[in-house]
């Protein structure tokens, strides 16, 4: 048996590797890191495509193919082709039989002749009255039933896509086929509304005319669909024109399916299409600018195609709340762009599952939010960018050495004792067992012939760390409206990111609560930091930040306080004894005494306050200057560009200082 390889053509590689979900969650994290929602976030990247992937298409790409389409649409042609040619065969055969009459001086021939002046102006009345007329010119004869055959294949292709070239030849049978067809087929929707259609009665119906139907339809949904869009796009056509035209092409349309015997069952299936399609836009009007006439099928076809761009225009956008990339229809996108689009289109829905498979990204009742597992990481990536701007020599941390539970390794080893989370020094142990006689000699006990060492417990030694001092650290930021006004909401949610993740990968015993204040305060927990967003209120209530700091520092009386504070104004808040925040501008009184109040149990704590002023206001200059003169902290005013490296770095001298 022989085999033939070729190029793989059908859909995206089966054996290309799996995507990096974690440059899709980098990538989102540079935008929620200036300031972005991940919902933003997610949809940006969505939007631009898939990182690195330069034959991918993003979403933008998508869309910006779907409008070039629509244009080129628009630009097509004009509605009233079939109008107009059935205009032109009309006078034609007119023509054909006067210049037949001309010559005969009988008052028949004259009768006739004012006959034919009497017709009516309206296209679609003047032949119906000359369906009845006898023609005394056969080629006259011959252009009217060209003119009635183009309208037969006409209006039944506006209905029926693949019915143009099956009526192409004038065919007795080939109609009462088409007849037989429609109505089997109104017969299967009769069933199934009564709910008693089956698979098998689709199959046996597409054995008998699937060759009527190009699209190839697998059920009857799928054929629903496409006799709906296809109806609804000739109801679209017909509102799209001038009333007149309207008139003369429904006259047309209808005098067609009467004399081809087909009105009733036309009917019949244009009110079951609408009943189970009414979400169709049936009789939305569209503007075609073009100057090609366009037969009613072309017309229909076109206008169809434009209703599925317009649809699919909505979906890509996904501007809309809640949206998803499975709203984008798969079948649309194929017919409107091609398989590579489905490709790229299922590579773009793979980011978004996979960021929730792998546990990045979850929805909670429709919402989108970052886990703990992407915070961790967008911290660290946070951290990166602040430890970039510092200098090497500003990083390290040396803090007081023993035996401790925590920190580096020193290089000596310790006896093990019980609860000692260090590491077991495996040589030593070993050493110590060879050195107090714990040799099996072989042959004997369970080793079997296999030399052995016997360990007790007094033979385990541990690693020693250096001890570190535990810190209970309080990062106070300004949420308030203000600070999305200045533009350093930004930095400073990735300064809190990443102080975050510097205290859980470097200080691990420390314990650290971030707490946001606008008109009122509260804890932030870390996974909430990478989804925060400002506060769209007035106030900024320093006053009750600063309680709950103190509730956190007097839960960890043997910790180390440190107390850093982010803002850009000074406090125009405070919390009244009713448990309500009261807001004034300038600053009252009782707020700034209050919240000095809280600066002075600070100091009673031990615990400095530093602040890092991002505004060069004077209030809040004058304010600042008190609180350091009354606590003895320091007074930063870093750029938000450089907020993030004067935190950590002052972080990290507070702590090698203990």
């Amino acid at each position: 048996m022989a085999f033939r390889y070729g190029e793989y053509h059908d859909g995206p590689d089966p054996l290309a590797p799996p995507y990096d979900v974690r440059a899709a969650l980098d990538e989102m994290g540079d935008a929620i890191l200036s300031g972005s929602t991940p919902v933003h976030a997610l949809r940006d990247l969505l939007k631009r495509g898939l990182p690195g992937a330069q034959d991918r298409r993003g979403l933008d790409d998508m869309l910006r193919e779907v409008r070039r389409r629509r244009r080129d649409l628009r630009e097509r042609g004009r509605l009233d082709g079939t109008l107009e040619k059935a205009r032109a065969l009309l006078d034609k055969a007119i023509g054909q039989e006067r210049a037949e009459l001309f010559p005969d001086p009988s008052d028949d021939a004259r009768l006739r002749e004012a006959e034919l002046d009497g017709l009516p102006e309206d296209t679609a009345s003047a032949i119906q009255e000359l369906s009845t007329y006898e023609w005394r010119s056969s080629a006259a004869r011959q252009t009217f039933e060209e003119l009635r055959d183009l309208l037969r294949r006409e209006v039944l292709d506006s209905q029926f896509r693949g019915l143009r070239d099956a009526l192409a030849n004038p065919d007795p049978e080939a109609m009462e086929r088409v007849r037989q067809m429609m109505a089997d087929l109104n017969e299967m929707l009769d069933k199934d509304s009564r709910g008693q259609h089956t698979q098998a009665d689709f199959d046996d119906f597409m054995g008998k005319y699937g060759d009527l139907f190009p699209e190839k339809p697998r059920n009857l949904e799928e054929l629903v669909d496409i006799l709906a869009r296809r109806a609804a796009a000739t109801q679209r056509m017909l509102a799209s024109m001038t009333p007149r035209q309207r008139e003369e092409l429904a006259g047309l349309i209808n005098q067609t399916l009467d004399q081809a015997g087909l009105s009733d069952e036309m009917r019949r299936l244009g009110e079951a299409l609408y009943a189970r399609r009414p979400d169709l836009a049936w009789n939305a009007p569209e503007r075609l600018t073009g100057e090609e006439p366009l037969g009613m099928g072309d017309a229909v076809t076109a206008l169809e195609e434009l209703a599925d761009l317009t649809q699919l225009e909505t979906a890509l956008r996904q501007d809309y709340p809640g949206a998803r990339l499975d709203d984008i229809d798969e079948s649309a996108v194929r017919r409107a762009l091609g398989r590579s689009a489905v490709d790229d289109l299922e590579a773009l829905k793979r980011i978004e599952r996979e960021l929730e498979e792998q546990g990045y990204l979850l929805r909670r009742r429709g919402k989108l939010e970052l886990t703990p597992k992407a915070v961790r990481r967008l911290g660290e990536t946070a951290l990166r960018r602040v430890f970039s701007s510092l200098d090497a020599g500003r990083r390290g941390d040396h803090d007081q050495h023993d035996a401790g539970s925590a920190g580096e390794l020193t290089g000596s080893t310790r006896p093990w004792r019980f609860g000692d989370e260090q590491p077991i020094d495996v040589v030593r142990t070993l050493v110590n067992g060879v050195r107090s006689g714990g040799v099996a000699t072989p042959g004997t006990g369970r080793s079997g012939g296999r030399v052995g060492v016997r360990l007790s417990v007094d033979d385990f030694e541990v690693a020693e760390t250096e001890r570190r001092t535990a810190a209970a650290v309080c990062l106070l930021v300004d949420l308030s409206y203000s600070m999305a006004l200045r533009g350093t909401w930004a930095a400073a949610k990735q300064t809190a990111l990443a102080l975050q993740a510097l205290v859980a990968s470097k200080f691990p015993q420390d314990a650290v609560q971030i707490i946001g204040f606008s008109n009122y305060a509260r804890v932030l927990q870390p996974d909430e930091l990478a989804g925060l967003d400002w506060d769209m209120v007035q106030g900024t209530n320093l006053h009750h930040a600063l309680l709950i700091a103190g509730r956190h520092l007097d839960r960890h009386p043997d910790f180390e306080p440190v107390v850093l504070v982010v803002t850009d104004g000074e406090p125009t808040a405070h919390l009244m004894r009713n448990g309500r925040s009261a807001f004034e501008w300038p600053p009252s009184h009782e707020t700034l005494e209050l919240t000095l109040a809280e600066v002075d149990k600070m100091t009673r704590r031990r615990a400095t306050i530093n602040v890092f002023m991002l505004a060069a206001d004077d209030r809040l200059k004058e304010f600042v200057d008190e609180v350091a003169r009354r606590n003895g902290g320091r007074v930063f005013s870093p750029s938000a560009e450089r907020l993030g490296e004067y935190v950590v770095s002052d972080f990290l001298r507070l702590r090698r200082a203990r």
